[in-house]
């Protein structure tokens, strides 16, 4: 038997009300037709439950957009999932945080791509956007539901890391997450100009890396091996990251989880299993094969 990953990303909806030039799922202002209904959604709730999966993560598209948003967060709690959500945080008031919060939701991430208005709301595809991020972090905060900053590196942002890294520090963030920028499709098609040359992603992960001795907050980069391998080289103890919490992590120092045992899954909303966003290779469906069999028993993995 494989083991199971630890954590498992499901995508609820593609259906997103920003226009974000990056977006690796490809988000569009309406759902997909053949999305998992409520009750498929809680057929593989179950799946993972009984599977054991350590952290689930709810994203899109924008989850909240979902109509069912709500009861799939309580099915999955019930079922003993702990529960993250990925937001672009233009949707959430105080109401819907404390929603999510009586729900059991763990955490929320709210996506932040800059120091300043005019870079976040640029590459998000909406003006206001980012003051709308903002509220809803906000709004998390007055409600008592934690929540980090995921923030994507680019060219045009390398300047306003240190000032996205305070942004976070000084609303009250629990973590600030840094994506390397990646060349999906529609990077390809919108911001290729945007995708970060060999030695400015070096720069910018030794500054990172630097900040991880004693930021406030906690610091991640995941999806990118090239970070763990400065941390090593520069001999950084991450300040929240103590070391026998470093080597419970999975392939914290060992490249990429997808796909891996103990590693990460992705689930589309149409039901397709792929490795990652970032690795979009098709390993089944689970409305054909529970995700378990799909797993344990796919050729490509």
């Amino acid at each position: 038997m494989v083991a199971a990953p630890f954590l498992v990303s499901y995508a609820i909806t593609r259906r997103c009300n920003l226009k974000c030039r990056h977006c690796y799922s490809d988000a569009r202002e309406d759902p997909l037709p053949d999305e998992l209904s409520f009750g498929e959604a809680k057929k593989l709730l179950n799946d993972l439950a009984d599977w054991g999966i350590k952290l689930l993560i709810f994203d899109g598209g924008e989850p909240l957009l979902r109509e069912d948003f709500y009861d799939i967060v309580r099915y999955a709690t019930s079922r003993g999932l702990n529960v993250v959500v990925g937001s672009n945080g233009t949707t959430i008031d105080v109401d819907a945080a404390r929603r999510m919060k009586e729900a059991g939701v763990k955490c929320v991430q709210i996506s932040i791509d800059g120091a300043r208005p005019e870079t976040h709301d640029g590459f998000r595809g909406e003006s206001g956007a980012y003051y709308k991020a903002l509220r809803g972090a906000e709004a998390c905060r007055e409600a008592g539901l934690p929540f980090q900053f995921g923030m994507v590196i680019r060219r045009e942002t390398l300047n306003e890391i240190p000032g996205m890294l305070n942004l976070a520090v000084e609303r009250g963030a629990v973590a600030a997450e840094f994506f390397d920028l990646v060349e999906v499709p529609r990077v390809k098609k919108e911001c290729p100009e945007q995708v970060l040359a060999r030695m400015e992603r070096k720069n910018i992960m030794e500054w990172i890396a630097e900040a991880q001795r004693d930021s406030p907050i906690v610091i991640r980069v995941p999806a990118c091996p090239m970070y763990t391998l400065i941390l090593k080289e520069k001999n950084i103890q991450p300040k929240h990251f103590p070391s026998d919490v470093l080597r419970r992590i999975p392939y914290y120092d060992k490249g990429c989880a997808a796909g891996m045992p103990n590693g990460y899954i992705t689930i589309l909303p149409n039901g397709e299993i792929i490795p990652c966003m970032l690795l979009q290779i098709k390993l089944g469906n689970i409305r054909e094969r529970s995700i378990i069999d799909i797993w344990e028993d796919s050729p490509i993995l």
